[in-house]
């Protein structure tokens, strides 16, 4: 076994397991914390924070990209995957984060991106140096035109991002990107990037990382034949296993590998697929625990606030976790994707097929078609209930303040590739981008930057980020960030086996209620009208409950309270 530089505390050394029920809070790097004053959040930043960080009460901390790179999807295409970007921070400075958030019993997970890479990856560089099927261009896909002299793309695919999935070089080969033209594909046929990928995984293990969340992880295997099928035979091939491009069966031969290098350390490294697959049958292959281990489930990410749909969710979920012998994960904000307390004030997607995104341009930004104080309020409540939940709880930051999405961002000073490469009638993608979810944090009412850092911030953050700053509700009773700290301080005290039984008698309507191992409830109501709660000790609720008639408890609509029932 090989044990860190930087081990945690012995009490939590031994604790293989701990990542089953953990709470972990993910930080987008150049919108956490600005150390240095360049308007960029930076390692110097997080390491000032990690305070805030305990006494929130997380177990965990997963950092999104941090490495160098040239932004072309906010981290996501890597120059060098052992290193950190200078204008982050450097290595010395990571072991530095690393050990403070080891000392304070603080786990670190850090993203891997093994799908693509970034065009000026030294490996890529040397690929356009070097002529057609030679080895460095075999560790990429590169394939040859249709058509006349080859000046047509081998196929007429799309990308992630809208526009052309291949891109021609000069010598006329063309090759492939399933993101931005910046993120050229790996071959993982190829052996070379089999290895230089577990070289990675061992310098970050041994750097102190506890684990690793793995980026597109249903899209590594590739099947590529000579004649490729067209964009419109690729939508009609099932992905059952055998899709050329996502979710094959012969990822999981790569994720074996890595187990076996996650399994020589102490305590084992854990890891989390990003795996947006069919089925839950398909993503329990990611957390298998002969591969990854765990896989994001997205699922409450898509849903309305609705108790019947909550509860399928969660039902659904569960049981494939049993199946597996993992633990599932549940995340309601994260880089990604429209705030949960923006979402929830908006009309319901009913089951519509639409990114959250596109449904916030249709709404019209903040104040057309938007309740943010409805939408604020279902958050805190979604919240306790997943927090209530058995598996691991992602929280995004700023979650902790109530932050709504920003959607007054100019143009101009936008930069998710995902708003740049679509137009305004068709951005399939993500709507307005993922800018809005990416502003930097507010940590003072007043200021250039709200305390982000002294010299201004790489987003523009609206004036009403004084109301939601750490200053402005630090201690200051109801406020989100007390209800967080409250909420996963008791999450810690309470959790103990990884089931939930659902409370039949109150489960009715609008109410959702489950009972957890020790004897505690959780209840939700999701509709309008208050409902009575059960005689007990309240442990916590999302909003002030009300008062009944003979002494009875409500708890009033888009509201979560945990309690202790009265014995008898």
């Amino acid at each position: 076994m090989t044990t860190a530089p930087h081990p945690l505390p012995a009490a939590l050394q031994a604790d293989a397991d701990w990542w089953r029920q953990a709470s972990v809070y993910q930080i987008y790097p150049r919108s956490f914390a600005d150390g240095n004053g360049d308007g960029i959040g930076d390692l110097r930043g997080i390491i000032s924070r990690v305070p805030y960080l305990q006494k929130l009460g997380v177990d965990a901390v997963w950092l999104s990209p941090f490495y160098p790179s040239a932004l072309a999807d906010g981290g996501y295409d890597v120059d060098d995957y052992r290193d950190v970007d200078p204008r982050i921070g450097t290595l010395e400075e990571f072991d530095e984060m690393v050990a403070a958030l080891h000392g304070v019993g603080i786990r670190l997970i850090v993203d891997v991106v093994p799908n693509h890479s970034s065009d000026r990856h030294e490996w890529f560089q040397e690929a356009l140096a070097s002529p057609k099927g030679s080895n460095a261009r075999e560790r990429y896909i590169f394939r040859d035109g249709r058509g006349k002299d080859g000046e047509e793309p081998p196929a007429d695919w799309t990308s992630i991002f809208s526009g052309p999935a291949w891109t021609r070089v000069p010598d006329g080969q063309w090759y492939l990107h399933s993101f931005a033209t910046e993120q050229p594909d790996f071959n993982w046929k190829h052996p070379e990037v089999h290895e230089d990928f577990l070289r990675t995984l061992a310098f970050w293990s041994d750097r102190g990382v506890d684990g690793f969340r793995i980026d597109v992880a249903h899209g590594l295997a590739k099947d590529l034949t000579e004649v490729l099928p067209s964009k419109a035979e690729l939508k009609e091939m099932p992905k059952d296993g055998t899709h050329p491009l996502w979710d094959r069966d012969d990822v999981h031969q790569i994720y074996a590998e890595w187990r076996e290098l996650f399994d020589r350390y102490d305590p084992p490294r854990i890891a989390v697929a990003e795996a947006w697959v069919e089925t839950a049958e398909r993503r329990a292959k990611y957390a298998s625990p002969e591969g990854l281990g765990q896989a994001f489930n997205f699922d409450l990410m898509e849903a309305d606030f609705d108790a019947a749909h909550f509860r399928e969710i969660v039902t659904d979920n569960l049981a494939q976790s049993e199946v597996t012998g993992s633990s599932t994960t549940w995340v309601f904000s994260n880089h990604d994707g429209v705030r949960h307390a923006t979402r929830y004030g908006l009309p319901p997607r009913a089951g519509r097929d639409v990114k959250q995104g596109a449904e916030w341009v249709l709404a019209g930004g903040p104040e057309d078609g938007i309740d943010r104080a409805l939408g604020l309020r279902r958050a805190r409540a979604a919240t306790l209930f997943e927090l209530a939940l058995p598996g691991s709880a992602y929280l995004y930051q700023g979650e902790e303040l109530g932050l709504h999405e920003v959607a007054e961002i100019p143009d101009e000073q936008r930069q998710d590739p995902a708003f740049w490469r679509t137009t305004a009638e068709d951005r399939g993608f993500d709507g307005l981008g993922r800018d809005g979810c990416r502003v930097p944090l507010p940590w003072t009412r007043t200021g250039e930057s709200f305390g982000f850092g002294t010299g201004g911030a790489h987003l523009p953050q609206p004036a009403w980020f004084a109301d939601f700053s750490v200053e402005a509700e630090d201690g200051v009773r109801g406020s989100t960030l007390e209800m967080y700290r409250a909420a996963l301080r008791l999450r810690r005290e309470l959790q103990s086996e990884e089931s939930l039984t659902w409370d039949e008698t109150l489960s009715i309507g609008a109410v959702l209620a489950f009972e957890r191992p020790g004897g505690w409830l959780s209840v939700t109501n999701f509709g309008e009208a208050p409902v009575a709660l059960p005689e007990g000790e309240v442990l916590i609720a999302s909003s002030p409950l009300e008062g009944g008639k003979d002494d009875e408890i409500l708890l009033p609509g888009a509201t979560t309270a945990w309690l202790r029932r009265s014995a008898g």
